[in-house]
């Protein structure tokens, strides 16, 4: 999980997708768990999937776990929603989700045809 957004801050783009699966691949070829690269790049290609990932149960897991981060807890996919406060107070964001507000928005200013290309359907 730790390279899913990695991306973001390593290239400083939101069109991270491609450079945050790379590292993670060299970091997984590096201490020889090659093995998992398929479902780690899957888990990263599609943790912005608006719609359910039914191919891969721990794809699925990590994009829900993802929507349920980014959207602040709304999306609660049946987590009891005390059971999430209680985690964002043990784990604030520092300005996280605030950067990734501004990082999007500049993003959309200068590629108005394709504002969020993390995102898939």
């Amino acid at each position: 999980t730790a390279f899913h957004d990695l991306g973001i801050w390593t290239d400083n783009t939101l069109d991270y997708l491609p450079s945050s699966m790379k590292r993670a691949n060299e970091y997984l070829a590096e201490i020889q768990h090659s093995f998992w690269q398929e479902d780690v790049c899957l888990m990263i290609d599609n943790h912005h999937k608006i719609t359910p990932f039914h191919h891969n149960a721990l794809v699925e897991a990590f994009r829900k776990a993802d929507w349920l981060d980014v959207s602040l807890g709304l999306l609660a996919f049946g987590l009891n929603r005390e059971f999430i406060r209680t985690i964002q107070r043990e784990f604030p964001d520092a300005g996280f989700h605030l950067r990734l507000v501004q990082l999007s928005l500049a993003n959309t200013l200068k590629h108005p045809l394709r504002p969020l290309p993390i995102f898939k359907w």
